[in-house]
């Protein structure tokens, strides 16, 4: 009697990499739901569209190969630039930031794609060009690659998502093999022009830097978030308050607590035992798709994973560090937890790019 064999698409999937998805998307569903079960919007229902959305295109891109999405990557770059743009011009305003594109029912975070844009536009084309050959020309092209939507997102204005574009090009250029030169050369220059940027920022965000320095200079205005969000996860002690059982978030005391501050959610409810969990579940994603792309022999798809592992782990460590008073207060959502469709079909088509890294080891 033969054996029935598996059907390929699972003999080539990295199952723990696929678990500590599931995992993060089933926790973030559930809290999702504890933080508005109350709320008429039903963010709950709306968030299982997205999942199974996301589901479609996580599998699509892993089957369709990063190799078509870089061959794409220059034409996907100009479309996104051209919907930031029309952000600026048309865009609909939320809380004072205009971001979204209204699509019907839908509201479009263009920000969400650029990043994924920008790290398949950096890995196509410094993959191209191999060191030490026109290094510092390629570094200034490169640079002027993330600076366009950097800038477009900026004016927005969206500081968290520019961090983020930020540490995507730093890692990429650095898997690329730049000198170390040119990074002590960017910090001096950083930290000289720091007085000079710091007059650049908006009000509300300078607030919000004083603020994360002592968030009782205003405690009713811009430091209440901070404040309330420090309550919420501390008062989870160890094994937390029990699941819809938290008050600070049941009670709304902390705002957007079902987006960027899910984990204020997370730690009144499920208390530290349950953050450990969430940060294991991370560390999972991460360390498999360090091996995924540890493993690869092809530049392009090394440059590619790095710079999708720097945009979710900054993502992840900028609101955490935000909840729990480490980091100033952005815009920057838990990926794969928080609300959010642009954020999920985003991070889903990331995500399935790093699992066909994995796939196409053994084909090329």
């Amino acid at each position: 009697m033969s054996l029935i064999q598996a059907p390929s698409w699972l003999k080539n999937t990295y199952w723990p990499f696929v678990a500590a998805i599931a995992g993060l998307l089933s926790i973030g569903l559930l809290f999702i739901y504890s933080a508005s079960h109350f709320d008429p919007a039903h963010y709950e229902v709306k968030q299982i569209f997205w999942i199974g959305l996301a589901c479609i295109f996580f599998v699509a891109s892993s089957l369709m190969g990063y190799r078509v999405f870089l061959g794409v990557a220059p034409i996907f770059y100009i479309v996104v630039a051209a919907a930031l743009f029309f952000v600026l011009v048309a865009g609909k305003t939320t809380l004072g930031a205009q971001r979204w594109i209204q699509l019907g029912p839908l509201a479009l975070q263009p920000s969400e794609f650029a990043k994924l844009a920008t790290v398949l536009f950096l890995a196509d084309f410094l993959g191209d060009r191999p060191l030490p050959e026109n290094e510092s020309k390629s570094l200034f092209q490169a640079v002027v690659i993330a600076l366009i939507p950097l800038g477009l997102i900026l004016k927005q204005p969206d500081l968290g998502t520019a961090m983020v574009l930020l540490a995507m090009l730093i890692t990429v250029v650095f898997m690329w093999g730049l000198r170390y030169r040119y990074f002590i050369t960017a910090f001096l220059s950083l930290a000289v022009t720091a007085p000079f940027l710091w007059t650049l920022l908006k009000t509300y965000q300078k607030k919000r830097i004083l603020v994360f320095l002592d968030p009782t200079m205003d405690p009713l205005g811009a430091g209440y978030t901070a404040i309330q969000s420090k309550i919420a996860v501390g008062s989870g002690g160890l094994l937390g308050k029990g699941y819809l059982a938290g008050t600070q978030t049941q009670l709304q005391f902390v705002p957007e607590h079902h987006t960027d501050f899910i984990f204020c959610v997370f730690g009144e409810e499920w208390g530290f035992m349950g953050a450990i969990l969430l940060l294991g579940l991370y560390w999972l994603l991460f360390s498999s798709a360090f091996k995924i792309i540890s493993a690869t022999t092809d530049q392009k798809a090394r440059l590619l994973g790095s710079g999708i592992m720097a945009m979710l782990f900054v993502q992840v460590f900028v609101n955490i560090g935000m909840t729990i008073g480490l980091m100033p207060i952005t815009g920057i959502t838990l990926p794969l937890v928080s609300y959010g469709g642009s954020s999920m079909i985003s991070t889903a088509i990331a995500l399935g790019l790093i699992l066909s890294i994995y796939r196409e080891r053994s084909i090329f």
